[in-house]
């Protein structure tokens, strides 16, 4: 078995291990019904950890999985619930590893988080805005009116605490995982990747691009759902 192969075996290994260990603190750690239907779950610190090791592709493909995971077991929204779970994760994961993955500094890091929760809170407030009413039966105007005492901050305040929890337990995972010899003692270049962080790039903002539309269209009245 090449060096290579030998390789990608264990980083499979190990977002496996990061997989199972986030869908643990969805399970365990989750505090459901805040506001009567959100619910916070620290699995995005162990996946954007996961991202911010093996860059920002596999940070999302590993959301997605435990996004999936989370809808067959513990969450009652069913696809919907996995649409929002996943544009959450996916979108904070996405931005914070696309900046930190260019360059790995604590500044970089820091940077990509705040961005990644700016990104997450816009997306979120949109999406709540287009998906809410279908199964709440609130109106819009209603779901409107929870923006700023409930939406605005309870993102900001998930998006903070997994930040602080991001910085603060990296550095032991990634050695820990070091010594262990599931990643390699050197960075490895498949994390600056630019025609990854490229399409991403594009994907996010075709993202952005249909919710945008989508909102003006429901404002204008042209569709209702």
């Amino acid at each position: 078995m090449s060096s290579k192969t030998s390789e990608r075996i264990r980083a499979l290994v190990c977002m496996a291990m990061l997989c199972a260990l986030a869908v643990a603190a969805d399970i365990f750690l989750r505090i459901p019904n805040i506001g009567g239907f959100l619910t916070y779950e620290p699995k995005e610190v162990i996946l954007t950890i996961g991202g911010f090791i093996f860059g920002p592709i596999a940070g999302i493909a590993m959301s997605l999985i435990v996004c999936f995971i989370e809808m067959i077991t513990v969450s009652n929204s069913g696809v919907i619930g996995l649409l929002m779970n996943f544009l959450a994760s996916g979108v904070f994961i996405g931005v914070s590893t696309v900046i930190y993955s260019r360059k790995k500094t604590l500044r970089r890091a820091i940077v990509g988080l705040i961005a990644g929760s700016l990104s997450m809170l816009a997306i979120m407030l949109l999406w709540n805005y287009i998906i809410t009413p279908l199964y709440t039966g609130l109106p819009r105007e209603a779901v409107l009116g929870m923006f700023l005492p409930l939406l605005i901050p309870f993102n900001l305040l998930k998006a903070a605490l997994n930040s602080a929890l991001i910085l603060f337990l990296y550095k032991g995972v990634v050695t820990a995982l070091r010594k262990s010899r599931l990643i390699p003692t050197r960075e490895s270049n498949d994390i600056g990747n630019k025609k990854a962080t490229t399409a991403l790039l594009i994907t996010v903002s075709a993202l952005l691009t249909v919710t945008l539309v989508l909102v003006m269209l429901i404002f204008a009245g042209i569709i209702s759902f």
